[in-house]
């Protein structure tokens, strides 16, 4: 029964929906990306609550109704009292029956239906929804941001950003909509009732009002820059926590649990000493609305009974204005804990901002188009890329790739091979020159678009926590099952798949890896990647490494498959075992950034340069010593 009719409240506001302006609409048509979410806390507050303006207008309106609900009910108080002063027994329903009956059903009635819409507001249609889209916004927005981004940063910290800044965010607002606004309509209208019972409680009142503004204004600021102090320490010791966890493995291969400790510690300690801070700022503000406090019941109590004495105030009016302070005195140490939280908050808005709001530095172009190729044709041309360091890397290189044609790239480690391939994918911009497929400028093109024509297994896989089916389909989501099962089967992978059983007894394919796959061997993860490429089926293969983490036995099992996967296709492999691609079209030699040397297997070993000197190294490395001509025989 309750849950039917409390339902529909919860679906006022879509937590998932993400309003735009149609200016921002059509670019994130045009690009792929979303608008960037406002840089500043204020900004940032005032674009969420926009998207929320009725529910928020409602509980502007219940707060204010609850001051009123509040101030009748204390006023009612000394109306009471002074009927019973000048009433009997016998007369009072018959003198006074109207105002008891009234008090009663604004009691009963009233204060229940404010009481009960405030709840409904914040428990139905705020919370679960209004909290829940600034985080769904805001995941979104870290999402668009480029690869590099995610290298420089934990993922525990910018996953503690969004939980945050929807928790912060949504408390700031309602704090200062209902909570807020409601003290300030109950200081008013206390102010309004005193200065009719006695103007000089009006003045105590008034300069109540002035010390508590210097308060917030004075003391509260340091708050605000504690609390964004302590959210940042927050998240960094939370990060430092998962990738602790997320590398456990190395953590107990290295026996280095007291090493993670310390470095957790370190993080820790920095947030408890946040902490701290902020508390003794806090304890500041208590002891000073306590000593106001105190300040405003005592002096307006004294002029309540100096006017009972003279006869100008009412035994009823005495109790209304003691009432009232109280009530007050009560509800502006709740308020200060209020706009303390405010202050946290905003400092935590604050501070997740500057993370969730960075503009993304890798986007598509406004004119962007989808990537056509039909052909795989591959263009490196004067290309200089260097991380931004100004130098290094990759330095002026070219290369053309035909279409369907076969290439290994082949070097020492920090040659240049993998940024060549990060390159292609555009998981970085060039620098200087530009790269081409068919024809088509890779940064000229979304990259949805360039990322689908593009299948890519590489050496360091790591799998998603979902099913084997689930990691699979990532390379085409429309698979249907008897798809998923043959590119499965192509990667040798069915039979192990068919033993698969995790903690929750769910087997096959339904079985669930574990987090980066850590619960399959390194080639067991490397087969999951290669069926999930095969079911892409894309026109340009990449191949970093793809096969280094399989015994020689399951290499050779799959070797076939895998030469079935590149007919018609474009491929671009790396491997620094080299027997595993010295049959392609071409190898290209790169040495610091550039491209030193380039041929079939036989061309290579037969020039005696650094591929055969590689190629040596592996092959005939443990031939006694001899002349550079004999080692080169020997290997052949």
């Amino acid at each position: 029964m309750l849950d039917r009719l409390l339902r529909p409240f919860e679906r006022v506001l879509d937590p998932f929906e993400d309003r735009i302006g149609e200016e921002a609409r059509e670019r994130e048509r045009l690009t792929g990306h979303l608008a960037p979410l406002p840089t500043t806390a204020n900004s940032f507050i005032w674009y969420f609550a926009r998207q929320a303006k009725w529910p928020l207008l409602g509980v502007l309106v219940i707060g204010g109704l609850a001051a009123m609900v509040d101030a009748a009910m204390f006023t009612g108080v000394g109306w009471i009292v002074d009927a019973l002063e000048h009433s009997t027994p016998e007369t009072l329903f018959a003198e006074h029956g109207a105002l008891l009956f009234g008090l009663a059903a604004l009691t009963l009635v009233g204060r229940a239906v404010v009481l009960v819409a405030s709840s409904i507001l914040e428990e139905q249609v705020i919370a679960p929804s209004f909290y829940n889209r600034i985080r769904w916004q805001s995941y979104r927005r870290l999402m668009d941001q480029p690869y590099t981004f995610f290298q420089n940063d934990f993922a525990g910290r910018l996953a503690t950003k969004v939980q945050q800044i929807g928790q912060a965010t949504g408390d700031f607002i309602i704090t200062t909509l209902q909570t807020f606004w409601s003290f300030v309509a109950f200081v008013l209208l206390t102010v309004t009732i005193l200065g009719a019972i006695d103007w000089r409680m009006a003045v105590v009142l008034a300069f109540w009002t002035l010390g508590y503004a210097w308060i917030v204004y004075a003391l509260l600021p340091q708050i605000r820059q504690y609390g964004r102090e302590r959210a940042n320490a927050n998240s960094v010791w939370t990060g430092r926590v998962v990738d602790s966890f997320t590398n456990i493995l190395s953590v107990k291969l290295f026996d280095a649990t007291r090493a993670e400790d310390a470095f957790v510690k370190e993080g820790f300690s920095s947030y408890v000493e946040a902490v701290w801070r902020v508390s003794r700022a806090l304890t500041g503000v208590r002891g000073a609305t306590a000593i106001l406090n105190g300040i405003l019941i005592t002096g307006v109590g004294v002029v309540a009974v100096l006017g009972w004495q003279a006869g100008t105030t009412s035994s009823g009016a005495v109790a209304t204005a003691l009432g009232l302070v109280l009530r007050l005195n009560q509800m502006s140490g709740w308020m200060m804990f209020n706009i303390n939280g405010l202050v946290r908050n905003y400092g935590t808005i604050q501070d997740a901002v500057a993370t969730i709001s960075v503009r993304p530095a890798l986007i598509d172009r406004l004119d962007a188009t989808d990537l056509v190729a039909p052909r795989g044709e591959v263009r490196f041309e004067d290309v200089t890329f260097h991380y931004g360091k100004g130098a290094g890397v990759i330095e002026n290189l070219s290369l053309h790739i035909r279409p369907g044609e076969k290439i290994g790239l082949v070097g020492r480690s920090g040659a240049g091979k993998t940024t060549l391939v990060n390159l292609l994918l555009r998981l970085y911009d060039v620098e200087g020159g530009r790269i081409t497929i068919d024809g088509q400028d890779i940064a000229a093109v979304t990259q949805t678009s360039l990322r689908s024509a593009i299948g890519v297994v590489t050496q360091d896989t790591s799998l998603l926590h979902r099913s084997i089916r689930d990691n699979i389909r990532y390379g085409r989501e429309d698979a249907d099952e008897a798809a998923i099962e043959s590119a499965a089967r192509r990667a040798d992978a069915l039979a192990f798949i068919a033993g698969l059983k995790d903690p929750k007894d769910r087997t096959g394919f339904e079985a669930h890896v574990g987090e980066r796959g850590v619960k399959l061997s390194g080639g067991q993860r490397q087969r999951i990647a290669i069926a999930r490429v095969l079911l892409k089926d894309a026109p340009i293969l990449v191949l970093d490494e793809a096969t280094s983490a399989l015994d020689s036995e399951v290499e050779a099992a799959i070797q076939e498959n895998l030469q079935e996967m590149m007919q018609g296709k474009t491929v671009i492999a790396i491997a620094h075992r080299l027997s595993t691609i010295a049959s392609l079209d071409r190898l290209i030699v790169l040495d610091a950034g550039r491209i030193v040397e380039q041929g079939t297997h036989a061309e290579l070993i037969a020039r005696g340069g650094l591929y055969a000197d590689l190629w040596h190294r592996q092959s005939g490395g443990f031939i006694g010593a001899g002349d550079k001509k004999n080692r080169v025989a020997a290997a052949e």
